[in-house]
């Protein structure tokens, strides 16, 4: 079957069956026929084939013992929802000329991943007849086929059509990392990120619902309107952990290497996204300042830094931010006393606890903890563990070797 340019997006393969014997001209007269008025004028066939929506309808039938059996082809260029309600129209017809027919969608092809592989053999041939007058070195070709190789293992989870493009270690990791569509899959497959899925719409598939509860589930979406209407949407149906915050007006699969491992890194805790959007005039504007405040910390590394592919995140200044009055009270009781305060985010004493106890209070404290005060200095690993309570703000005495801090945290130093 020969395809128009315009409509090679999806190839819907129909089976049919009439108890009777037709012709190809009674099967194509009922499918306009049966099909006019029952999705309104925007789906209307013969409008979408004179706006080149729709391509020509193929009929392949053949008959025998008073019997017609056969499969009808038709091409489109129309998203996928509008492709599959189509499908769906054409498997009412009950009738061809006057005998009983059944119409079953079989499968519905995406003609571009088929041209995608073309795409791609060519290319692969073309890198190696047509050079002839340089040639690949041997990091070149390595890094291409292992390129080729990754992007191969791109797999495709879930039920009947509900399948999501997946990594092949989603099902078996511990973390996985829902981003928005298959490209964005692909391209964490070519730096060697083998958990993520996508979600492919605000219709958030079963099977991403599924794998959130089981799973540490990290959200990346693109830095624009279309990913935040999606990470709302996921907000209110999956259990998340964590959302990584994309650079502003990028996408997931054009982000380099070195920024993608910022983003995830600096990823923020869902508590803590639910509880300040709260107070702020939308998700939209909580999410531009955790954005900026990651994006100046980002500019102030050293150039040395920059390069290097084993520092991605900056390791800031800490504790230079002025105490607040509030807090003040608060270090009178505790500095000096070997305590440590756990504090909500109005400054209201929750819990305290004496230094020696400090690591076995991470359980147990109360959820309405969004900071803490300690007599003493924290480290890289305390400030890890209050990341993942969602804390919003530390007091300390001093801040050591800190090399990773969630930009969502504020270090305050209590002297």
């Amino acid at each position: 079957m020969a395809y128009a340019p315009d409509t090679t997006k999806y190839l819907v393969h129909l089976g049919l069956h009439t108890e009777g014997v037709v012709d190809k001209p009674d099967v194509i007269g009922a499918i306009f026929g049966q099909t006019e008025g029952l999705l309104g004028d925007e789906m209307d066939l013969r409008d979408l084939q004179r706006t080149g929506r729709l391509g020509r309808i193929d009929v392949q039938i053949v008959s025998s013992k008073g019997e017609t059996t056969g499969e009808i082809l038709i091409t489109s260029s129309l998203d996928r929802i509008e492709t599959a309600i189509l499908a769906a129209a054409l498997e009412t017809i009950d009738r061809v000329g006057p005998c009983l027919a059944h119409v079953n969608v079989d499968t519905i092809e995406d003609i571009r991943v088929s041209k995608r592989r073309q795409i791609i053999e060519r290319a692969k041939e073309l890198l190696f007849e047509k050079f002839d007058e340089t040639e690949l070195n041997s990091d070149e070709l390595m890094d291409l086929v292992r390129e080729n190789v990754r992007i191969e293992k791109l797999t495709f989870i879930g039920v009947g059509d509900e399948k999501s493009p997946a990594g092949p270690h989603v099902l078996d990791s511990d973390a996985i990392i829902v981003v928005e569509g298959r490209a964005d899959v692909i391209n964490l497959l070519r730096f060697g990120i083998k958990n993520a899925i996508a979600v492919e719409g605000t219709n958030i598939p079963d099977i991403v619902i599924d794998l959130c509860e089981k799973k540490t589930t990290t959200a990346f979406f693109d830095g624009d309107r279309g990913g935040e209407l999606i990470l709302r949407e996921l907000m209110q149906v999956a259990d998340l952990d964590y959302v990584a915050i994309c650079p502003k007006e990028k996408s997931v699969e054009d982000l380099s290497r070195k920024e993608i491992l910022r983003s995830l890194r600096n990823k923020v805790p869902i508590e803590f996204i639910r509880s300040q959007s709260q107070d702020k005039s939308g998700l939209s504007d909580f999410i531009d300042e955790i954005r900026n405040t990651f994006e100046n910390e980002i500019q102030e590394m050293n150039p040395q830094d920059e390069n290097n592919s084993s520092t991605l995140t900056p390791a800031p200044e800490t504790g230079n931010i002025r105490l607040p009055k509030a807090l003040e009270v608060h270090v009178s009781e505790i500095i000096g006393k070997n305590r440590c305060r756990f504090l909500s985010l109005e400054y209201e004493k929750i819990e305290e606890f004496s230094l020696e106890d400090l690591d076995n209070s991470w359980n147990i404290i109360d959820e309405r903890a969004k900071g803490f005060l300690i007599d003493g200095k924290v480290n890289q690993q305390v400030l890890d563990r209050a990341a993942q309570k969602g804390f919003s703000f530390i007091v300390a005495n001093d801040f050591t070797g800190i090399i990773k801090r969630p930009v969502t945290i504020k270090l305050i130093r209590a002297g």
